[in-house]
């Protein structure tokens, strides 16, 4: 795709003998949040890093601009915002001034400096507390300003690892809102993230990344309906009983997974698959009917086994 910001063909990064990330293809283009999504070690973060131009790929092709990570690494990072997984800000020293001096670093002289953080910091809600030590605010008032900083060249895509981790659910949303209006205004977007409503709330496009693999790619909707049926229904029953269904729960959908606590029936008619449970002469605790998610897509995708 030539107007792509972002081509990568068999891109490949080891470790010694560990493969992190394995022969994968994706293209971003320009205005778009792309999404790489996926477990923990499913290989997102290596992959950020080596579109950051920090990190040499092992084989493949990557150009990001249309420039080459391994011989124009300072021309790409002069146009990209970065917010690691972790804050790495001064935190004693005040605000403002986590902002100039990281503005100094691309040459930016502090007549235009100025300007600029009075605007990110108003962009942010931080703006009252400009003169605070970093130390002194919240964890979600801390992320806000790790990425106002990676604003602070007006960068032509940002990278963000996992933004909203260890936030609480306010903190999270204020955040959202924020990266959905840097996406209006035309920034390209490149988020890697493990939280499914995320996900779906910011991306247009993404892939799912499992063991350094990418095993599905497309917008949250069509993955949703490719992969899983258009409702779940969730069935408990009580203890001891669930684990001798097995046989009548045989076909009651399009497919049946049997979890410790409850039962999955996926189905594009929920009415009618309930209706069936009573028919069989099921007495459950009780029945949720819902829509499917992204998270029904992931976990279909990348299994149930917890990842350390």
């Amino acid at each position: 795709m030539s107007d792509s910001l972002v081509v990568a063909r068999g891109l490949t990064k080891k470790f010694d003998d560990f493969t992190a990330v394995d022969a994968v293809d994706f293209d971003i283009v320009p205005g778009e949040a792309f999404g790489f999504l996926g477990p923990n070690g499913a290989g997102k973060t290596s992959t950020m890093r080596m579109i950051g131009a920090v990190s040499p790929i092992t084989s493949g092709d990557l150009s990001v601009f249309g420039l080459n990570p391994e011989s124009e690494g300072a021309q790409i990072r002069a146009r990209l915002g970065v917010v690691p997984q972790q804050d790495n800000l001064d935190e004693e020293i005040p605000v403002d001034e986590n902002l100039l001096i990281y503005g100094r670093y691309f040459g930016m002289s502090r007549a235009e400096l100025w300007p600029r953080i009075d605007e990110l910091l108003d962009f942010a809600e931080l703006g009252e507390r400009r003169k605070d030590k970093v130390a002194a605010l919240s964890g979600g008032m801390k992320r806000r300003l790790t990425i106002a900083r990676a604003l602070i060249n007006e960068p032509d895509l940002l990278l963000l690892d996992e933004p909203t981790t260890g936030l609480d659910p306010q903190a999270r949303h204020l955040l959202w809102d924020r990266l959905y209006r840097l996406k209006q205004q035309g920034v390209t977007l490149i988020i890697t993230t493990h939280f499914m409503d995320e996900a779906e709330q910011l991306c247009d496009r993404l892939v799912v990344m499992d063991k350094g693999k990418i095993v599905a790619e497309g917008s949250p909707r069509s993955l949703i309906e490719e992969h899983v049926t258009k409702e779940v229904i969730e069935v408990r029953f009580p203890v001891g009983v669930q684990e001798t269904l097995a046989d009548q729960l045989d076909g009651i959908a399009k497919r049946v997974e049997i979890l410790p606590d409850r039962v999955l029936l996926y189905t594009n008619d929920g009415d009618g698959t309930m209706q069936e449970v009573h028919s069989r002469g099921l007495e459950p605790e009780s029945m949720l009917d819902r829509r499917s998610t992204l998270e029904d897509v992931f976990l279909r995708l990348t299994g149930r086994t917890l990842i350390d």
